[in-house]
C-alpha cells in the first residue's frame, strides 16, 4: 500500500511539474521565435539602409526576407528545449519519487503506531474477556452449581471487568495527552504535588511495609497540579510494586538552571538495560516485571507518564541496574 501510494503521489509531483516546465517551455519558445523574426527584420532593414546610402542605383528593389535562417533557429531551440524538458522529467521522476517517500513517512509511521496499538490492545484484553467467557461458560454447563459458587464465580468476574476498566481508562488518559489536550499551566510548590503523590499510594506502602523518604523544597514549577500528582504516582506506583518488602523509597527535588528535577530511586528488581529504550513503549513489560509480580499491569502507565512530561515539555531520565534497582529522573520547566 505505500509503495503504491508513492508511486501515486510521485506521479502527481510529475504531472505539475512538467505542466509548469511544458508551459514556460511553450512561452520561452513563443519569444524567441519573435526575437528571431524581429532580429531578422531589423538585420534586413539595416543592411537595405546601408546599400541605399552607399549606391542608390544598386539597390531599386527590397531585400527578399530569409525564413529558413529563422526556422533553423527556431528548430534548435525547439530540440533544446525538448532536451531540457526530458532531463526535467527525469530528474524529477528522481526527486519527487524521494520527496515522496518523505512526505508519507510520517503517515506511515502513525498507521504502524495504531495497527500496533490495534494488536497490542486486543491482545491485552483476548485474555480477561477470555477469562470470563470460559469461567461463565463452565459455570453454566455446571448442573450443581451452588449459590456460594455462583456468588464466587460473579466477585472473580468483577474482578476481571475492573481489570478491563482500569484498561480502557488508561487507554483514554493516554490518548487524552498524547493529542495534546489543553492543560492549564501554573506555577505551583513543587512539594505540595509530591505529598498529595505519596499520599494517594500510602496504602500501597504501608501494605508491602515500604517507607517513602522524601527531600523536597519548596521550588514551583511549571505544570498542572492533578497532571503532575498522576505523573507522580505513576512512579511511585512503579516502585512499589517493584520493590521488595520492608524497602525504602527515596524522593529527592533539587533545581537546575530553569528545571526541577524530581527523582524517584527504589531498590527493587530493576530493568535490564536492552529494555530500558522500551519501557515507555505501550503494553512493553520487560520479563522481569513479568517473573517477578503476576499483577504488573498493562504496561501503560510509563506511556501515560512521558506523554504527561512531554506535554508539560520536560524530560525523563532512567538509570537501572538488575536487582539492584531503578531510578526516573523526571526534569519539568521552572516557567511555561
Amino acid at each position: 500500500m505505500f509503495e503504491s501510494a508513492r508511486l501515486k503521489l510521485t506521479a502527481w509531483y510529475l504531472v505539475i511539474i512538467m505542466c509548469i516546465s511544458i508551459a514556460f517551455s511553450m512561452g520561452i519558445y513563443r519569444i524567441l521565435s519573435s526575437e528571431l523574426s524581429r532580429l531578422e527584420r531589423v538585420q534586413r532593414l539595416r543592411i537595405e539602409r546601408g546599400l541605399n546610402e552607399t549606391d542608390p542605383r544598386i539597390f531599386t528593389t527590397p531585400i527578399p526576407a530569409n525564413p529558413e535562417l529563422v526556422d533553423e533557429a527556431s528548430q534548435r531551440i525547439l530540440w533544446a528545449l525538448v532536451i531540457i524538458n526530458l532531463g526535467i522529467l527525469v530528474a524529477s521522476s528522481a526527486i519527487g519519487y524521494f520527496l515522496a517517500g518523505k512526505t508519507l513517512e510520517p503517515i506511515v509511521l502513525m498507521l504502524d503506531e495504531q495497527n500496533r496499538f490495534i494488536t497490542d490492545a486486543s491482545h491485552e484484553l483476548r485474555t480477561p474477556l477470555t477469562s470470563l467467557k470460559s469461567a461463565m461458560e463452565v459455570s453454566l454447563r455446571d448442573k450443581k452449581l451452588t449459590l456460594n459458587e455462583a456468588k464466587q464465580l460473579i466477585f472473580e468476574n468483577i474482578t476481571e471487568v475492573d481489570k478491563l476498566q482500569s484498561l480502557s481508562e488508561n487507554l483514554l488518559e493516554l490518548a487524552s495527552y498524547q493529542k495534546g489536550e489543553n492543560i492549564k499551566i501554573e506555577r505551583i510548590p513543587i512539594s505540595s504535588v509530591l505529598y498529595a503523590s505519596i499520599a494517594k499510594v500510602k496504602a500501597l506502602s504501608i501494605a508491602k511495609r515500604i517507607k517513602i523518604k522524601l527531600s523536597v523544597k519548596n521550588h514551583k514549577v511549571a505544570g498542572n497540579a492533578k497532571v503532575l500528582s498522576d505523573l507522580f504516582v505513576i512512579f511511585l506506583d512503579n516502585a512499589i510494586k517493584y520493590s521488595n518488602k520492608g524497602a525504602t523509597i527515596e524522593v529527592l527535588e533539587h533545581k537546575n538552571d530553569g528545571t526541577i528535577s524530581v527523582s524517584i530511586s527504589d531498590n527493587g528488581v530493576g530493568i535490564a538495560e536492552s529494555d530500558i529504550p522500551h519501557i515507555f513503549e505501550r503494553f512493553y513489560r520487560t520479563d522481569i516485571a513479568r517473573s517477578k509480580n503476576a499483577s504488573a499491569g498493562w504496561g501503560l502507565g510509563l506511556s501515560i507518564a512521558k506523554s504527561i512530561v512531554d506535554s508539560l515539555g520536560g524530560s525523563i531520565k532512567v538509570k537501572s541496574t538488575v536487582a539492584k534497582g531503578t531510578t526516573f529522573t523526571i526534569n519539568l520547566p521552572v516557567k511555561s
